[in-house]
């Protein structure tokens, strides 16, 4: 699979904690946010394959694999290499 655009494929890092995010809108329980880069779209200049990165947490898409995920370049917060 290659992510078009400006898309990016993470495969997210297991997260033993449990902590709660409050939202105006719903109290949700706070999922990975931090992963490795698997794949990059041609758009995508920020980052590489094999990159450590954090993004924001309610901004990826859910893919069929439980942990990989879908973000925009946008979404990224930082590079933890």
């Amino acid at each position: 699979m290659k992510p078009v655009g400006d898309k990016i494929f993470i495969k997210l890092k297991e997260d033993k904690k449990s902590s709660l995010i409050l939202s105006p809108f719903a109290l949700k329980k706070n999922k990975a946010n931090q992963g490795e880069v698997l794949a990059v779209g041609d758009l995508v200049h920020s980052v590489q394959k094999g990159d450590f990165v954090m993004f924001h947490p309610f901004d990826e898409l859910e893919t069929p694999e439980n942990d990989i995920v879908v973000i925009r370049e946008k979404s990224l917060l930082a590079i933890l290499n």
